[in-house]
C-alpha cells in the first residue's frame, strides 16, 4: 500500500515537473518569435503632393481662351512592407484631383536580383517614362507630347497582371502578362516586355527615375513592346546622366516611340514621335537648394484619323522649358515652367502654359 502511494506520489511530481516545462518551454518560446519578426524591416509609410499655379491660352480659331488655375495635380498615399523575409507588399493610391483610387497593390515575391515576381496592380514594362512617373520625372509636364507613356493602361500607367522582372550584371530584364483597359477594344490578354542595359553605374529595383541629380553616372538604354490582339506598340529610350567634378550635372534624356495600333494618345490611330530632354544642375547652393535648367522638344505624328481637326495626318509639336529649384531632389523642389504646343497643318488646338509647380514627398 505504501508503496503505491510513494509510485501516485512520484507520479504526480512528474507530472508537475512536465507541466512546468510546458510552461516555461512556452514562455521562452513566445520571445524568439517576437525576435524572429523584428528582423523584417518596419513598415514604410509615405505621401506626397503635386500642386501648381498655370496660366494657359489655347487658340480656338477665331478666338482665343485664357484660363488661370491653382490645381491640386496630384495626392498619393505609400505603403510598403515584409510578410516574410522574402514576400512583400506595396500599395499606393492617388488623388487626382477628382477621385481617390488604387494605384499600386502588388505582392512581391523575390529570392534574389535574378528572380523577382510580382503579382496585382502596377507599371508594365514599358517606356522610361512610365517607370518613373511624375514624381520621378526630370521636368514638370509629363505625358502631353503625344509620345511618353503612350502604352494603354487602367491607372495612371497601371495595369492588372503578373510579371517576372530579373537583374543580370548591367542587363535588367521583364516581362509579364496583363489585363488591358476595354477602351481599346479586345479582351486579349496584354504582354508586355523589355529590356535595359546599364553601361556605367547600375540601377536598382524595377521602377526607374529620370535621373538621379548627380548620385549616379548614367548610361542607359531600354527597349520595350507590348502586343495585344495582334496589335502592337513599342518604343526606344536612353538616357546619360554624368556629374562633372565640381561643375554641376548634364542629363540626357531621349525617346523614340510607335504606337501601331495599341495605345497611343488619340484613341482607334496610329502614331509615332520622339523627344529629346537636356538639363543642367548648378553646383552651387543657393540658400537652401540648387537651381537647375531644362528643355525638352517633342514631336509626333498622328495618323490621318482625327476628324474633325484634319483628315490629313497631323503632326504635335511641344516646347518645354523649365528652370527647377532643386531642395531636396524628389521629396521637395519648385518647378517654374513653360511648354508650348503647336498642330499642323491646322492650329485650331494651339496652346502656351506657363506656371509653376510644387512638389513635396516623405
Amino acid at each position: 500500500m505504501l508503496s503505491n502511494i510513494r509510485s501516485s506520489r512520484l507520479q504526480s511530481a512528474r507530472l508537475k515537473s512536465d507541466l512546468h516545462a510546458i510552461v516555461l518551454g512556452a514562455a521562452l518560446a513566445v520571445p524568439c518569435i517576437g525576435v524572429a519578426a523584428d528582423k523584417l524591416p518596419p513598415v514604410s509609410i509615405g505621401a506626397g503632393i503635386r500642386t501648381s499655379f498655370a496660366h494657359s491660352e489655347v487658340d480656338t480659331t477665331p478666338t482665343k481662351t485664357e484660363e488661370d488655375d491653382f490645381t491640386l495635380n496630384s495626392a498619393r498615399l505609400y505603403i510598403s512592407g515584409k510578410a516574410t523575409e522574402n514576400i512583400g507588399i506595396m500599395f499606393n493610391t492617388e488623388y487626382n484631383g477628382n477621385e481617390i483610387y488604387v494605384m499600386d497593390a502588388v505582392a512581391q515575391f523575390s529570392t534574389s536580383d535574378q528572380l523577382n515576381i510580382w503579382a496585382g496592380r502596377f507599371l508594365p514594362p514599358s517606356d522610361r517614362a512610365n517607370l518613373y512617373g511624375p514624381y520621378y520625372a526630370s521636368h514638370w509636364g509629363v505625358y502631353t507630347d503625344g509620345v511618353q507613356d503612350g502604352y494603354p493602361f487602367i491607372e495612371t500607367g497601371r495595369a492588372d497582371g503578373l510579371m517576372y522582372w530579373g537583374q543580370f550584371g548591367i542587363i535588367k530584364v521583364s516581362a509579364g502578362l496583363f489585363d488591358v483597359p476595354s477602351t481599346i477594344g479586345t479582351t486579349d490578354v496584354l504582354s508586355a516586355a523589355r529590356v535595359q542595359a546599364d553601361f556605367w553605374d547600375p540601377e536598382g529595383g524595377y521602377y526607374l527615375n529620370g535621373t538621379y541629380y548627380g548620385d549616379k553616372d548614367l548610361l542607359a538604354v531600354g527597349v520595350a513592346a507590348q502586343n495585344a490582339d495582334g496589335e502592337n506598340a513599342y518604343s526606344v529610350d536612353f538616357l546619360l546622366e554624368k556629374k562633372i567634378g565640381g561643375a554641376g550635372v548634364v542629363t540626357v534624356e531621349a525617346e523614340y516611340a510607335k504606337y501601331d495600333g495599341l495605345g497611343g494618345y488619340v484613341a482607334n490611330t496610329k502614331s509615332d514621335g520622339f523627344y529629346v530632354l537636356g538639363a543642367y544642375l548648378f553646383p552651387m547652393e543657393v540658400g537652401i537648394g540648387k537651381f537647375q535648367v531644362l528643355a525638352k522638344y517633342a514631336q509626333a505624328t498622328f495618323e490621318d484619323n482625327l476628324p474633325p481637326i484634319s483628315p490629313t495626318d497631323v503632326d504635335q509639336d511641344t516646347m518645354e522649358l523649365n528652370v527647377n529649384y532643386i531642395i531636396k531632389q524628389f521629396n521637395a523642389r519648385i518647378m517654374a515652367f513653360y511648354i508650348d504646343t503647336d498642330y499642323s497643318p491646322t492650329n485650331t488646338s494651339d496652346a502656351k502654359t506657363y506656371g509653376i509647380g510644387l512638389q513635396v514627398q516623405m
